[in-house]
């Protein structure tokens, strides 16, 4: 919505009026404080001189490259030399609570 209303050039108040929708509706959808309606969008992108379109939605993340990233990972993590970890030991409670005071 910030977007059409930036590249757009026009006040809140003129696209609004252009869209037909009143400038108070316009500034709660440009604050987040409610979503406008698939309708509302078409009508306020024509008024700001913008198409809408549907266009197939890429994820965030190549999967096959994902993928590739963690097999390298992995096989990384079997080329360290493994080193198990000394146990380490607490001293009883009481014997920390005796030292305490």
């Amino acid at each position: 919505m910030a977007r059409i209303l930036a590249r757009s050039g026009l006040t809140q108040a003129e696209l609004a009026r252009r869209a037909g929708i009143p400038r108070s509706v316009l500034n709660v959808y440009l604050h987040g404080r409610r979503e406008p309606g698939a309708d509302a969008l078409v009508r306020l992108a024509g008024a700001g001189g913008f198409d809408l379109e549907l266009a197939p939605r890429r994820p965030p993340v190549d999967p096959e490259r994902a993928g590739k990233i963690l097999v390298q990972v992995l096989e990384l993590a079997e080329a360290l030399p493994f080193r198990p970890r000394a146990e380490m030991e607490f001293p009883p409670l009481a014997r920390r609570l005796a030292k305490a005071t």
